[in-house]
């Protein structure tokens, strides 16, 4: 099955000059939602790593059905005040403002390899802000997956030495 089909390009979101990569329709056709799912599963299966981390929201979707098929934790790298509990976290830039990420301080056990999950590598900033929040945290970061791949932000290049898998690249 061809993903790319599955796609949507948004001309001017979130601001004028960007072209949005939009997973829903992939996500709405649960054909192809099981095929990167299963993708993924195939990729991991076997690896060395001990939890699924996803920085919210979109991230959620493909690392927990993920986290549940090769019985891994599924830690969540959430917004400011989106965590109950007592938080380690990160502050990182972006290319339109700054943001910040949380995790539990019990959320990733000392010592873990750590899979980080998202839809999307562009710049690299969000997943490069959850390995630096996943480190301090006492975990390492195993490697990173993503559905999509925008090659030309060479993202990749950001989130060195870091093993990076996608699905589909532009």
């Amino acid at each position: 099955m061809d993903l790319t089909q599955y796609i949507r390009d948004i001309s001017d979101f979130p601001r004028p000059g960007i072209v949005f990569k939009d997973i829903t329709p992939l996500l709405a056709e649960p054909r192809a939602f099981r095929q990167v799912v299963q993708a993924f599963v195939e990729h991991y299966r076997g690896q060395p790593f001990d939890a699924i981390a996803a920085a919210e929201a979109r991230g959620f979707l493909f690392a927990a059905p993920l986290a549940l098929q090769l019985d891994k934790p599924l830690v969540p790298l959430r917004k400011p005040g989106k965590l109950p509990y007592q938080t380690h976290a990160f502050q990182y830039d972006l290319e339109y403002g700054s943001a910040e990420l949380h995790v539990h301080v019990d959320g990733i056990v000392p010592g873990a390899r750590v899979l980080v999950i998202d839809d999307l590598l562009a710049t690299g900033g969000t997943v490069q802000a959850s390995a630096k929040l996943i480190e301090k945290a006492g975990g390492t970061v195993a490697g990173c997956g993503f559905v999509v791949e925008l090659g030309f932000l060479h993202g990749r290049a950001r989130l060195q030495p870091h093993p990076v898998f996608s699905l589909i690249s532009y």
